[in-house]
């Protein structure tokens, strides 16, 4: 990993689902969908003043978000939704943005 950069791609762990989960609401509105399926499948993360986690997440129907969330320095229960991509598909690439 270079210095700022994200790590390689990881499968999805319980504790990245966990994160996903706390958005989901959020992205339902934002997206103006309901989705039928909400399974983390894969991430990356990049050391800032904090952390970022980039979530690939299956939504169903072939599709899927990348979602970043931030995560800071204050506590374990500091997260943040700081973007998502839609219209996503399994085998694209999880980049930063």
């Amino acid at each position: 990993m270079l210095l700022g950069g994200t790590s390689e791609a990881k499968p999805a762990t319980p504790e990245v689902q966990e994160i996903a989960n706390r958005f989901k609401p959020q992205l339902e509105e934002k997206t103006n969908e309901k989705f039928e399926k909400f399974e983390a499948v894969e991430y990356k993360t990049q050391v800032v003043a904090g952390q970022n986690y980039f979530i690939k997440i299956d939504v169903g129907s072939g599709c899927y978000l990348h979602v970043k969330v931030f995560r800071g320095l204050s506590g374990e229960d500091n997260f943040e939704l700081h973007g998502y991509q839609t219209n996503k598909k399994k085998d694209d690439e999880l980049d930063y943005f």
